[in-house]
């Protein structure tokens, strides 16, 4: 192919910009409006209506609309909503309106606001735990008498079998695991907890009984009495398991053939049920120790509702009265506690049973001072105090239970008999503890009152003071209550001795302190805190606490330079001496000032502080520290860098990321942002300065770009460098600075060759060649309004970059050395012509400097020749490599430069289009659609006055059909 003589088409861009706007033309509307709702009424027959009949009724509407046909699909109708129609009359006909008014009652009875016993549980076994070896003590039953199959006339066989089957299992082997750990004792019992569900699941009813009964055995061992409380919980698993098993097993029998609805009465039930459950309570009843009688019983108390209405109502006081007959004080409180749980879960409503079982557990309090439950204590060396707070998860729970959704009256009647009985500290905790905190705060300096007239050796009252804090921290006592409220409480907090005890109760009250005091008030409270917790390095056993004191003062502090104007909060913060912790708690408290920051700041305090914080999680960075934890620490840093605004003071504002750059020099996103908010202070500078003082501004600019200059080889990654140095180049071109943004583009082109052929994104390599052709693409947009250097010659930074992708390791099968080739002639057709496309305010670009000159065109035609001869090698490599399908990608490529760009009028250039056009379609490769709406764009462009001289040349261009 002859060499190829480039010659510019001239543009006028104001010109090209009125063609390419749209034509306006005149609408009737009439009744239409874009925006009016459309209203579709479709035809229908009616129903029964004989074929081809004239005299059928039908409604219709005309419309030029058509009917949406998704609508009509459904015939107006949601298929879910079809659905759930046509299941409403059996749901209708299985509950009938009694039947959902009683379980709307019982919804009514508990609701969402009641807390459950599933909550409480990990609670319990994280709190009551102990290094003591513990010991199950299993009374293991033969396996003889397998009932027979039941015949007609073994009936009798069976029952006198499961007798003896019972009797077995009281008066078998006993079988005793010794030795155990905590975990192993779980792990024993949770074991137990599936023999029971696949021994149910195999039909071994009896062997299922004989494990629940085994278990709710080892509830009367108080041997570790320091454990029992979590041994309650991990029993009463089993329980529970068994109470349901039994329950469902019934239920299933009721639900042939059609399914017992959840409201369901005794009359729904059939005999068989009911023989089966009957023979359920026979069973238990047969059970001859009280305690495991009591707790089996209870675990299908449920189950009274398939025998009769009252079931429920008659069993729960007779089982009530049978816990009486427990002597040990302990195991009876939490055998009263089983029996609320499970009659606030099958009937909340009998609150009379709750009431007793309550009454009962204040009776037996005397039990408490005998002489076998205080010879046991000293057995196992337990103080009276630890050994009360044994009874709080028993106690805070049946009062819960009584307390729930309780009128006012009730919480004083409680108060009346916590007096009779002296004030008793276990008690009055938990009645503050389970009535609505309104009711308690309200009541406050009583409940102080109270509190002062307690016993201290028999429940610390700082455990006292601790649960009255959270209700008034949560409620509103009076206004007028509050300031004596805290004196008060904090008497008593702070004289604690133990630093374990003291902050546990301190970090209560800080949230009544926050809450309605300033910060005066909470000033002090961390002033006591930091004297109780620094002897002995305390704080160390204590970090969760202190953690949550931080949160609920965040909470309420919210206006940092208040916060940080507290002399003791930073040195409350110095308290947190492991790393990981100090992280912690600076990251929370960063989340709330991004959180909460709405204006930027420049208050000196808040600066001071922040920084010292933002440091602390800077350098916790080290080279184990995680990708995603360093992007998480960067993104707050960079949060509080948004934030911090000196107005117009931009030199101040440069000193503070002079000082941010240092001290945050490990983390590659502060930098960059840091650079990106000095870039914006320059624009800012020569905007509001504009006019003014010239000398400094530009003195100023000149330090913002040396800023840059200094701080961009520092990060690592080559994009954000390459990115970085075209964007403060841009800003310096912008300001005039025209040494400073030579430098800079000088410094992005010198980086190409170090750019690797494939990078990190998001964890997985990828080639970075996209990557690459967007920067390059940038840059070039970027060199239309860059002067040329008056020492370097025409064009250096142009030549300077296309060099450096001559010279660049492309990978073998890639194209995109040419695609910058290509890329390059709009850049050289913009610059020939005599008004550039864009310019810089106060900045002579090359069309000022050579005004047209035929040498500076020249230079480009020649350097523009030089590419095209590169691209036309290329396709002819691809054409020996039978690469077809990128041949003609890339010729396609060249013929719309040329289209919009080169002076077709020129033959060879002309010839040289048409040929290419040839070689996109030659292969078939080409979309058709592209070629056919490129085809119709000529032909429309040729009939213009100045573009005539296309209609000879599109006549040679033809589409190559497809076979």
């Amino acid at each position: 192919m002859a060499a190829v003589q480039w010659r510019s088409s001239g543009r006028s861009y104001d010109a090209e910009l009125q063609r390419c706007r749209p034509e306006f033309a005149p609408v009737e509307f009439g009744d239409y409006h874009p925006l009016k709702a459309i209203t579709v009424t479709d035809t229908k027959t009616r129903r029964g209506a004989r074929k081809g009949s004239t005299s059928s009724s039908c409604s219709s509407s005309s419309s030029s609309v058509p009917p949406d046909p998704l609508s009509s699909l459904m015939d107006g109708t949601d298929p879910l909503s079809m659905f759930a129609a046509a299941e409403m009359p059996a749901i209708t006909h299985s509950a009938s309106a009694g039947d959902l008014g009683k379980k709307k009652k019982e919804e009514e009875a508990v609701g969402a606001d009641f807390e459950p016993w599933s909550l409480k549980r990990g609670e319990i076994l994280a709190r009551f735990t102990t290094t003591e070896k513990l010991s199950i003590n299993l009374f293991m039953g033969s396996d003889r008498g397998k009932a027979p199959s039941p015949g007609p006339s073994a009936v009798s066989e069976k029952v006198r079998t499961r007798l003896e089957e019972l009797d077995d299992l009281e008066e078998g082997s006993q079988k005793e695991l010794l030795n155990l750990s905590q975990q192993d004792y779980a792990n024993r019992i949770e074991e137990l907890n599936q023999s029971l569900k696949e021994a149910w699941s195999s039909d071994q009813k009896v062997k299922a009984l004989k494990i629940v009964i085994q278990c709710s055995k080892l509830l009367s061992d108080t041997s570790v009495i320091q454990f029992y409380p979590s041994k309650f919980v991990l029993i009463t698993d089993i329980l529970d398991t068994f109470g349901r098993l039994v329950f469902d097993r019934i239920w299933t029998m009721c639900s042939d053939p059609r399914t017992l609805p959840e409201s369901f009465t005794v009359d729904d039930v059939n005999d068989t049920a009911k023989e089966t459950c009957l023979n359920w309570f026979f069973k238990i009843a047969s059970i001859r120790e009280l305690l495991p009688r009591l707790y089996v019983e209870a675990a299908i108390l449920k189950c009274n509702r398939f025998l009769n209405k009252s079931g429920i109502q008659e069993t729960l006081p007779r089982l009530t009265a049978m816990v009486r007959g427990i002597g040990d004080p302990l195991v009876a409180a939490y055998a009263r506690a089983y029996l609320c749980r499970v009659g606030m879960e099958v009937a909340p409503q009998l609150k009379d049973s709750l009431n007793r079982n309550f009454f009962d557990l204040l009776g037996s309090f005397r039990q408490i001072s005998s002489e076998s439950v205080q010879n046991q204590l000293v057995l196992q060396r337990v103080e009276v105090p630890e050994y009360l707070t044994l009874y709080s998860p028993a106690i805070n729970w049946i009062l819960q239970c009584i307390a729930y959704r309780a009128p006012e009256p009730l919480l004083m009647e409680m108060m009346e008999r916590c007096k009779k009985l002296g004030n008793n500290a276990l008690l009055l905790n938990s009645v503050m503890r389970a009535f609505r905190a309104e009711f308690v705060a309200a009541r406050a300096t009583d409940f102080i009152g109270m509190i002062k007239d307690c016993d201290e050796a028999g429940f610390p009252k700082h455990l006292l003071f601790g649960s009255l804090g959270r209700s008034v921290a949560c409620a509103d006592p009076a206004e007028s209550e509050r300031l004596t409220i805290l004196n008060e409480a904090w008497k008593v907090v702070t004289k604690v001795r133990s630093p374990q005890d003291y902050i546990d109760c301190a970090e209560i009250w800080v949230e009544f302190t926050c809450r309605y005091f300033a910060k005066r008030e909470v000033n002090t409270v961390l002033a006591d805190i930091i004297k109780h917790m620094t002897p002995d390095r305390a704080f160390e056993d204590a970090y969760p606490q202190l953690q949550s004191v931080i949160r609920k003062i965040l909470t309420y502090f919210q206006d940092f330079s208040v916060l940080f104007s507290m002399e003791r909060f930073l040195p409350f913060l110095d308290m947190f001496q492991k790393d990981s912790v100090r992280v912690e708690v600076c990251r929370s408290i960063m989340e709330v000032f991004i959180k909460n920051q709405v204006d930027p700041t420049r208050d000196p305090v808040i600066l001071n502080a922040m920084l010292h914080i933002c440091k602390t999680m800077h350098d916790s960075v080290n080279a184990l520290t995680l990708e995603d934890e360093k992007r998480s620490l960067s993104l707050l840093i960079v949060g509080f860098v948004r934030m911090v605004s000196f107005g117009r003071d931009f030199e101040q504002q440069l000193s503070f990321c002079v000082e941010a750059r240092a001290s945050f020099c490990n983390l590659e996103s502060v930098l960059v942002q840091l650079i990106h908010t000095v870039n914006t202070l320059a624009m800012e500078t020569s905007s509001v300065m504009r006019g003014n003082h010239s000398r400094k501004t530009a003195a100023f600019v000149r330090a913002c770009a040396a800023y840059s200059f200094i701080t961009v080889p520092s990060l690592s990654s080559i994009f954000s460098r390459l990115s970085l140095y075209l964007l403060s180049g841009q800003v310096a071109l912008a300001n005039q600075c025209l040494s400073q943004a030579d430098a800079f583009l000088k410094a992005a082109v010198s980086l190409l060759p170090d750019v690797p052929r494939s990078i990190s994104v998001e964890g997985k390599l990828r080639s970075s060649e996209s990557f690459l052709l967007d920067f390059i693409n940038n840059f070039l947009s970027t060199l239309l309004v860059v002067p040329d250097h008056p020492e370097h010659g025409v064009l250096y930074l142009v030549r300077g970059l296309l060099n450096m992708v001559q010279d660049y390791s492309w990978e073998e099968s890639s194209d995109a050395k040419v695609r910058v080739y290509i890329s390059a002639l709009p850049l050289l057709a913009a610059m020939s012509q005599e008004s550039y496309l864009y310019s810089i305010p106060k900045v002579d670009s090359n069309e000022t400097l050579y005004g047209g000159d035929p040498k500076f065109l020249s230079e480009i035609n020649k350097l523009c020749e030089t590419l095209i001869g590169q691209i036309l090698d290329q396709l002819k490599t691809l054409g020996r490599d039978e690469s077809a399908r990128r041949q003609a990608s890339m010729a396609f490529s060249l013929f719309g430069v040329l289209l919009a760009h080169g002076d077709l009028r020129n033959n060879k250039l002309s010839q040289l289009f048409v040929n290419l056009w040839n070689l996109s379609q030659k292969h078939g490769h080409s979309e058709t659609r592209v070629s056919v709406r490129t085809l119709d764009f000529l032909k429309l462009q040729s009939q213009q006055a100045d573009m005539s001289h296309l209609s000879e040349t599109v006549q040679r261009l033809a589409l190559q059909t497809r076979t």
